[in-house]
């Protein structure tokens, strides 16, 4: 998975439901209610594009309803905390983070034609996911603390194996230092997000109106 959305990988995208400015498929209904918002069939038509441009499948529409969901709790925290959004800057690099995840340009711009995604909606959900994925990091990481035999264990069951099975010779623990500390604190994160959002779910108001059929 690519290193710079592993807050949002429990998430896969942590992505706001789209606005009335994105195209929406003819035949639309409402899938699902949140407190007061709805969720349409457009809305995950749109993120299961977006799951097939970056990984070349989508998850069924009940996961990524419930995904969406889960999206709804995270932004309407974010936006009462008034947390800032991502600078033009910062979304610039993290597109361009993006593209570099894939094997080639070639292969950025045939899975763009393929899943057919817009650039604009590209952006947007990059800008999304920064956002989302940022408050989740500042909410969570201050409390996260990583002893050295954690480090050591994912040095010795992570590192080195993965460097000997492509024939590499492994880095020092000093040097990988940093970069396992790192990860170990994404992982943190994203546990305490699921265990949050888990908690969260059962003091908001919803209703799936969703009758998933083959598509």
């Amino acid at each position: 998975m690519r290193s710079w959305i592993t807050i949002a990988a429990m998430l896969v995208g942590l992505l706001p439901m789209p606005g009335p400015g994105l195209a929406q498929e003819v035949m639309d209904r409402i899938v699902a209610r949140v407190e007061t918002e709805i969720i349409l069939l457009s809305d995950v038509r749109q993120l299961s594009r977006y799951q097939v441009f970056l990984d070349g499948k989508a998850q069924s529409d009940a996961d990524i309803l419930n995904r969406l969901i889960d999206q709804w709790i995270v932004r309407n925290e974010a936006t009462v905390a008034r947390f800032p959004k991502p600078s033009d800057d910062d979304v610039n690099r993290s597109i361009e983070r993006l593209k570099r995840s894939f094997a080639s340009p070639e292969e950025f711009q045939v899975r763009q034609k393929n899943s057919g995604i817009t650039d604009e909606e590209i952006r947007q959900f990059v800008g999304a996911q920064l956002y989302l994925s940022n408050y989740l990091d500042s909410r969570f990481r201050p409390a996260i603390q990583v002893d050295e035999k954690a480090i050591e264990e994912f040095y010795k069951s992570r590192v080195v194996p993965r460097a000997e099975s492509r024939g590499q010779t492994p880095p020092t623990l000093d040097t990988a230092r940093d970069f396992i500390q790192e990860a170990l604190v994404q992982q943190a994160i994203n546990e305490q997000a699921d265990r949050w959002l888990k908690e969260s779910r059962t003091r908001v108001r919803v209703e799936i109106m969703l009758d998933e059929k083959p598509k």
